[in-house]
């Protein structure tokens, strides 16, 4: 499939046919001002109230310019497979001086973090419908991310299906190549053979080196991570640290 094929299908941004979604408001565009025909001068902090967290990119086949995002340009964090931003909304809020950006295919769960974001007032925090693997491998650019998290991911349990699962052999090298040097991955199942799977292609790859998660990360759960251990489920954690070359 060619990119141009790529940008028109639905899929690359999520949305199932007839459903648009929404652009982040002027409040969050950096060059964001009162139009030159108001009769009033350009003033950039009057700006209208966000309506949206949801960031559409311009284009599906090129990397972002993060700049477009985020109207301060801090150290970024992503989660790929946000669900309905249980960890990242907390996450975010501990953390204002970082720019977060959250990735969920699901329109519903994404509207459910849009929604906490807002009411939280979290500026430093957007949100993108897409696809984890397509949105990673493509359109996150090279060296730009301080930490990645990935919680709770698909296992597809079946064998037939070990082939969809996200956390793979190439997937570590993408990884590698987004993440700046001395960044980290943060992992979290309750599926004891994606672990396995998880912790083996990244011990199998010699640009990352284990290490501990942080406990007050550890202590910051997302909603299935609750559930599970509600139910008496371990949670399974592993993190690894890009090298500095």
């Amino acid at each position: 499939m060619t990119g141009e094929q790529i940008n028109n299908q639905s899929f690359a941004s999520g949305c199932p046919s007839g459903v648009e979604p929404v652009r982040l408001s002027t409040e969050f565009d950096p060059q964001a001002s009162v139009p030159a025909d108001s009769g009033a001068p350009a003033r950039p902090e009057l700006r209208s109230r966000a309506s949206t967290l949801i960031y559409r990119p311009v284009t599906y086949i090129e990397r972002l310019n993060l700049r477009q995002l985020f109207s301060s340009q801090r150290t970024l964090e992503v989660e790929l497979g946000s669900g309905d931003g249980s960890f990242l909304a907390q996450y975010a809020r501990l953390n204002p001086d970082l720019n977060f950006l959250a990735v969920e295919r699901l329109l519903g769960r994404l509207r459910k973090l849009d929604r906490k974001g807002l009411r939280a007032g979290l500026t430093n925090l957007r949100l993108i419908r897409i696809e984890a693997s397509y949105f990673a491998e493509y359109l996150l650019p090279r060296e730009s991310v301080r930490a990645l998290h990935i919680y709770f991911p698909d296992p597809w349990p079946k064998r037939r299906h070990h082939k969809n699962r996200l956390i793979n052999t190439p997937f570590t090298e993408v990884t590698r190549q987004v993440l700046e040097p001395n960044g980290k991955v943060y992992l979290r199942t309750d599926n004891a053979d994606y672990f396995a799977q998880m912790t083996d292609v990244f011990q199998s790859n010699s640009a990352f080196r284990i290490i501990d998660t942080p406990p007050l990360l550890s202590g910051i759960k997302t909603d299935f991570e609750r559930d599970f251990e509600a139910k008496g489920v371990p949670t399974l954690r592993a993190a690894y640290q890009r090298a500095e070359g």
